[in-house]
């Protein structure tokens, strides 16, 4: 992406909202994770006749102040004595000589261990790459931000799910604050950011009994 492309949150909705008449969908159900929680709370708000329900799975939160307490708690537990020390056996353990991609999948799994309750179940977890420069716009563009007042003023509410672990770095009040703006229906399981690795049964349980059937 060439550097004076815009990228920040305005254009992450005008990208979804893109591809719902591209597939010629009246109004929405929207599940969103993590980022994508956000995100989905974001368009509901410039789009809100076209969302019916919404499922967010451990949101990005609603306001900079919950980011903040966020990149503090997540800081604290990246210097954990049990994460730095596994950091420290990799880098001498030869694997990145003798086998690159699984060390390049360890390193994975150690730069997210914060998310989990448990960092060992990291192990589980797909892994994926983030571009930081992009990232970092998208947060910059959202300034200092607070949806709630734009939560409250909205009338009328989509049916609304959120899940939320008790144990996630990001704050669970953020979540628990929204859920009782738009009156939705809030589960709180006892596991970290991940709860589609952490606690499959129960996550496909929650979306299956939420969700549409088709």
């Amino acid at each position: 992406m060439p550097r004076d492309t815009p990228v920040g949150w305005r254009e992450h909705v005008a990208d979804l909202d893109a591809i719902r008449v591209s597939l010629a969908i009246d109004r929405l159900t929207l599940c969103g994770y993590s980022w994508g929680g956000l995100l989905a709370l974001l368009y509901m708000l410039e789009h809100p006749e076209r969302v019916t329900q919404l499922a967010l799975v451990s949101p990005a939160s609603p306001t900079v102040a919950y980011r903040r307490q966020f990149d503090e708690e997540f800081a604290r537990r990246m210097a954990a004595p049990a994460i730095l020390r596994a950091r420290d056996e990799l880098r001498a353990s030869g694997l990145r000589e003798k086998d690159p991609a699984a060390y390049q999948r360890r390193a994975f799994e150690l730069s997210v261990a914060g998310y989990f309750r448990d960092f060992r179940d990291a192990k589980n977890l797909t892994a994926f790459r983030v571009n930081a420069r992009t990232q970092q716009a998208v947060w910059d563009s959202l300034g200092e931000y607070d949806l709630r007042d734009r939560l409250r003023a909205l009338r009328p509410t989509p049916h609304a799910l959120i899940l939320h672990g008790t144990f996630d770095p990001i704050p669970i009040a953020g979540s628990r604050e929204v859920a009782e703006i738009l009156g939705a229906t809030l589960i709180e399981l006892p596991v970290g950011h991940c709860p589609h690795v952490e606690a499959t049964d129960a996550f496909v349980r929650a979306l299956d009994d939420f969700l549409p059937k088709q």
